[in-house]
């Protein structure tokens, strides 16, 4: 293929030759840059990189695409619709727009050859409303498209059918650009794997994005990651995926870029590179960035990209520098991670970055004194994260098929699940006979969705109730192939939750306990009476890779990705504006862009605490995406509405109606808040009096008093959640401090026109309930600025902070309102104050 035109043709030779040793990432930004209209002298930003300067350097950026999943990008949505009832000119997406819709699924049925049907059956009568929403939307804009429920996992389509490595950019100024996508969920990462460059974004940045807003990015730290060695026989890529995690979150790469590179990185499968990619927000990083090679392309073309296409991607990989090897480059900092050195893993029972070998899983178990403590209630197949490869779920099939062979049966109280990530993962385990084995083993096809990794577990099986009800405070564990497993966040009922390797997920349910050994103590008895172990169990080194193998002979016909019958038939409004129903429950116009509540940062004086919360406070704590209580402010709030269905389903089903996700807002059973005394969602209010965290933030605003957040290290962690600060927002809290914040929620805070600020760990000066603070020197906020924080209890103590505002961009954001107040000035008269 001939030499390409790309957007570094606009540099003279010696720059080019200067910029030659930069990262692979910062090589696609800068050529983002140029693309999208940047002058050459942007250059000098990266230069000036290279130099070792990190302050004050800042691009324009505006990505190729957007990757949404339905209940972050119903959020989004509903902006961008309220945008339009308010605006003067058209408001239309100028960036195009993919939404998978993924994110609703719900693990009613499980165990029956009918329960995927009976399940996405169900799926489309709950979400009737939203549904129909996304196809008024998918008419209504010109550069968005729906992928329908029942196809799929957002972040595992994005992978195997709408991902480009280049694209052919049309226009006066026609050249080749390189895909770099954000999506509305954390594990947009996924797609690193593949060599393009893409990370998660709160909603209203990609809102920004979609309207064509070029935004200022910081230009970030980045890391080489050297991989090491071949993982051992008996380990798997899930298993390096969390002992990476764990090696990261360790080494502190919060905002990093991480770069993979090294003998291991080359030794992997895609699929494999795909996983370490999709945990990267659990590290903290915004990207984990693998180079393009032989690898890569292989994937593709068995994923069923055409031969031209699969000829600009090579020809545009090793023009533009993505292609493996090349020059020296330079980074920040240099880790080693030994591949070789990994070994049989679960992570648990609490947080993704808690990872132990096999044997030291019964000791880290939450203790009750129950006799059942550690009885695995849920063992779910599910997630993108390990559903996207092949070599990991024939392994799990292998693992049912040699179990139905020794006789070996799931106790009763384990509820069983299998969640593929695309149909295109079912096909393969049903051409490989291993469907069936899993099926008969308990694991039959629930449908295919994020479903209990994303809380959709439904409910117990009716054994596991018994025992929950015959010992209170028992510790019930779930065993999943997911990515996440914060506290309440797979099952209100569980205390213990834990991330394995899909094979390791089915070995954990046959077990039915996380009180033994697995990788030494029986798992269960065969026909002979004889114990049954996991090396009994387990496949012989390759043999899932001949299987597949042998699969790839006669590769399928992918299945169509942007049809359903039922997608089909649902009945949905059409026109250019869309008719709010101002009595639903499920999507009413936000207050954003109308309310002239949210003006200028001005001065924050006898501000009350609201919350006093530790460390790893993650947007699970903040906005749960799991079932409303009966007894909470939302339910109550539904039910004062006319609320008549049996049980409130999941916050997931309301991110469409702020009164909802408002009275939602920390609305979490394992919230630690200091000035109240146990778990829950309570606090105490202007008057003193203990209350739920709704109720007391609306007793302050009633009473003038503004309100701010103290909390530890890494606020904010876990899911892109633009809820978190929204409800953050609408709760009138003005300020968070913290010792650090999670890079995405940090961003979202000031899209909010929240103020992120950090104190020093060495600080260990938290506010009293009865302490009001005074915070100095808001009236001349800047990138990163200093700030006094006094706080006025018996004593006067002063605390020295840091406005976390990274870009000048961000500065003038908050100085305006947050982004709802500019995104509505752009469209329409400003608001006045």
């Amino acid at each position: 293929m001939d030499r390409l035109p790309t957007a570094w043709d606009k540099l003279d030779a010696d720059v080019t030759a200067r910029l030659s040793s930069l990262p692979r990432s910062l090589r696609l930004l800068l050529e983002n840059a140029l693309a999208h209209g940047a002058p050459p002298s942007v250059a000098g930003q990266f230069a000036a990189w290279l130099d070792g300067r990190r302050d004050a350097l800042e691009v324009p950026f505006l990505p190729t695409r957007i990757l949404m999943q339905d209940t972050a990008g119903v959020a989004a949505l509903v902006d961008l619709a309220a945008l339009r009832d308010r605006a003067t000119h058209p408001v239309d997406a100028l960036v195009p727009i993919d939404l998978v819709i993924d994110h609703s699924l719900k693990v009613d049925f499980s165990g029956t050859a009918d329960a995927a049907d009976r399940n996405l059956d169900l799926e489309f009568r709950r979400n009737t409303e939203r549904y129909a929403f996304f196809k008024w939307a998918e008419q209504a804009f010109e550069r968005f498209r729906v992928v329908p429920p029942g196809n799929g996992i957002c972040h595992q389509v994005n992978l195997e059918r709408l991902a480009s490595i280049a694209l052919r950019q049309d226009g006066p100024d026609p050249m080749v650009v390189p895909e770099i996508v954000i999506g509305t969920d954390s594990h947009t990462t996924m797609i690193n794997a593949l060599g393009i460059l893409g990370w998660g974004v709160g909603g209203l940045d990609a809102e920004m994005a979609a309207l064509g807003q070029v935004a200022q990015l910081s230009l970030p730290q980045v890391t080489e990651v050297r991989l090491n060695g071949r993982l051992a026989p008996g380990v798997t890529a899930t298993d390096a995926a969390l002992a990476l995690t764990a090696f990261l979150r360790n080494a502190g790469v919060v905002a990093h870029i991480l770069e993979m590179t090294g003998d291991g990185a080359a030794s992997l499968s895609l699929p494999d590179r795909a996983a370490m990619a999709n945990m990267s927000p659990e590290y903290g990083a915004t990207a984990c960035l693998f180079a393009v090679d032989g690898e890569t392309l292989r994937y593709l073309r068995a994923a069923g990209r055409s031969e031209a296409d699969l000829a600009l991607y090579e020809a545009y990989a090793r023009q533009s520098g993505l292609w493996a090897g090349g020059p020296q480059r330079h980074y920040d900092q240099v880790l080693s991670f030994d591949l070789g050195a990994v070994q049989p893993v679960m992570a648990g029972p609490a947080r993704p970055q808690d990872v132990l070998p096999l044997r030291q899983i019964p000791a880290s178990l939450p203790q009750s004194g129950a006799p059942a403590d550690g009885a695995v209630f849920i063992a779910a197949i599910t997630s993108c994260t390990n559903t996207a490869n092949p070599v990991l779920m024939v392994q799990a099939g292998l693992v049912a098929r040699r179990a139905r062979e020794l006789g070996l049966s799931l106790p009763p109280w384990v509820k069983a699940s299998l969640a593929p990530g695309s149909r295109a993962m079912a096909d393969l385990l049903q051409r490989a006979g291993l469907l069936d084995d899993l099926a008969a083993l308990g694991f039959a096809l629930v449908g295919f969705g994020c479903t209990t990794c994303v809380g959709n577990s439904g409910d117990l099986l009716p054994a596991a109730r018994t025992m929950l009800e015959a010992n209170p405070g028992m510790v019930g564990a779930a065993v999943l192939s997911g990515n996440r497993n914060f506290p309440n966040r797979i099952h209100p009922d569980l205390r213990a939750n834990y991330l394995a390797s899909p094979p390791l997920v089915v070995a954990a349910a046959l077990a039915g306990s996380l009180a033994l050994d697995l990788a030494t103590q029986a798992i269960g008895t065969d026909m002979a009476g004889k114990p049954a172990l996991l090396a009994d169990l387990w496949p012989q080194h390759g043999a899932a890779e001949a299987l597949l193998a042998r699969l790839e002979e006669a590769p399928p016909q992918a299945p169509a990705l942007f049809e359903a019958p039922q997608w089909r038939d649902l009945p949905a409004p059409g026109g250019s504006r869309y008719p709010w129903d101002r009595q639903s429950l499920i999507l009413r116009p936000p207050p954003f862009f109308s309310e002239a509540d949210a003006c200028r940062f001005g001065v924050i004086a006898d501000a009350a605490p609201l919350l006093v919360l530790g460390d790893n406070v993650t947007t699970d704590h903040i906005s749960p995406i799991g079932r409303l209580a009966r007894d909470c402010p939302a339910a109550r709030w539904l039910r004062e509405q006319g609320w008549s269905q049996p049980g409130f389903g999941s916050y997931g089903d309301f991110r469409g109606n702020h009164e909802v996700m408002l009275r939602g807002t920390f609305d979490n059973a394992r919230l630690d808040n200091a000035l109240v005394a146990g778990e829950g969602s309570r606090t105490l209010d202007a008057s003193g009096k203990e209350c739920s965290i709704f109720d007391a933030a609306m007793s302050f605003i009633a009473a003038g008093t503004p309100v701010i957040v103290w909390a530890g290290e890494a606020y904010g962690c876990g899911s892109a959640r633009d809820w978190a600060a929204k409800g953050t927002a609408l709760l009138g809290i003005r300020v968070v401090i913290a010792h650090s914040f999670e890079r995405i929620h940090r961003s979202n805070l000031v899209a909010m026109g929240v103020l992120p600020i950090t104190v020093p760990r060495a600080c260990s000066i938290a506010p009293g309930a009865d302490d009001r603070l005074d915070i100095i020197g808001l009236d001349r906020l800047d990138v990163r600025s200093g700030l006094e924080i006094v706080i006025r209890s018996t004593a006067r103590h002063s605390v020295k902070g840091i406005a976390e505002l990274h870009t000048s961009e961000e500065v003038q954001v908050l100085a305006q309102g947050g982004v709802p107040r500019i995104l509505a000035a752009q469209v329409s008269k400003p608001l006045d104050c």
